[in-house]
């Protein structure tokens, strides 16, 4: 079985012109759906194309080719499978962007109205449409309200009015919503931390000076060389306070966690952004201690392998430095790229994670 680390590099490839022959047949033999439509697998025995999914016998590998598309395919004389029937693909993309399209013009729409619009079952597109974004289509109505809501709130006047607008029916709705993944209420956010209470500490590491924050909830800043003044231009309206006796304790956790990353996955965290960018996060803190991805990796095990970009945004808008490891994303050509608090940190921390435990 295919380790997760190579499935996810696997994946990424995707986002290049074309995968290569070894990686196009080891999608094939795994009956890869996240491969349907990235190329057609040509079975030159039997003059047929397939998806790279399809449940038929596998061939002998001698007798294929792979091609970019069914037109490719069919220039080489080759007709589509009538059992995964690999052309309707193309209908199977344009469905996912109807839907797409109408979720984001009303987040009405129910799954039956959504199959309707499409032409596909209920059960069906409900896998269709996940395959595709990773999230089902009431669950990416969710995360589209919540972030809309998460926009509106910034500069809106009043709390209410910003929920109404981001198609909230009440602001309890918003509330029951996020519970869990807020630390801070909606008008705290809003108002750069407004009434909420951030511990803080300045601390002397192997590594540097390290600022520390946290809420009630868990930490909300853990960041190298800055202090107070950066702290506070990011929560101008919190109250900053000294770290008190159980504030010391998750202090304490948190330095190790530093000294000897990998060491304690559990540290509360109170952090929040995009619907896409906190899917990163959470694929950062799967990254096992030691080991590195490539964004293409990182977007990829995301369920958007063409979200590079977008992938190295979100790791650059972490706050919480170690906590979710964003040292551990490196450039695809195995350079250390870029980290915020520079590269000899980002390589220390992963010589440490990677010299053996005694």
């Amino acid at each position: 079985m295919q380790s997760s680390h190579e499935l996810a590099r696997l994946y990424a490839m995707k986002d290049e012109a074309f995968l290569s022959d070894e990686a196009a047949w080891a999608a094939v033999m795994r009956r890869d759906r996240a491969f349907d439509g990235q190329f057609v697998t040509g079975v030159l025995s039997t003059g047929i194309y397939c998806r790279p999914s399809c449940a038929a016998r596998h061939p002998l590998r001698r007798n294929v080719n792979f091609f970019a598309n069914g037109e490719q395919a069919r220039a080489a004389g080759l007709r589509p499978c009538k059992r995964c029937r690999p052309d309707d693909m193309a209908r199977d993309a344009a469905a996912v962007r109807a839907a797409l399209d109408a979720i984001k013009a009303g987040e009405g729409a129910s799954l039956s109205e959504l199959a309707t619009i499409t032409g596909y079952s209920p059960a069906h597109f409900q896998r269709l449409f996940k395959r595709a974004t990773g999230l089902s289509p009431a669950a990416y109505a969710r995360a589209l309200r919540q972030e809309r809501a998460r926009d509106a709130l910034v500069g809106a006047d009043r709390v209410s009015d910003a929920l109404y607008d981001a198609g909230y029916e009440a602001p309890s709705r918003f509330y029951a919503a996020m519970e869990g993944r807020m630390g801070m209420s909606a008008s705290a956010w809003k108002n750069g931390g407004r009434s909420v209470r951030i511990a803080f500490a300045l601390v002397e590491t192997s590594l540097g000076a390290m600022l520390v924050a946290a809420t009630a909830k868990g930490v909300c800043r853990l960041s190298f060389n800055e202090g107070e003044a950066e702290l506070r231009a990011r929560f101008p309206e919190a109250e900053l306070v000294a770290g008190d006796a159980g504030f010391a304790a998750l202090l304490a956790r948190v330095i190790a966690a530093v000294e000897l990353p990998g060491t304690d996955p559990d540290i509360p965290l109170d952090v929040r952004g995009t619907a896409f960018q906190e899917r990163i996060w959470r694929e950062l803190r799967r990254i096992p201690a030691g080991e590195t991805r490539s964004y293409a990796e990182l977007a990829a095990a995301a369920g958007r392998p063409r979200a590079v970009r977008a992938a190295g945004s979100a790791n650059g808008a972490n706050n919480v430095a170690v906590l979710i490891p964003c040292h551990r994303v490196i450039r695809s050509d195995g350079s250390a790229g870029g980290y915020a608090y520079g590269t000899a940190i980002k390589e220390e921390l992963l010589r440490r994670e990677r010299a053996p435990k005694i």
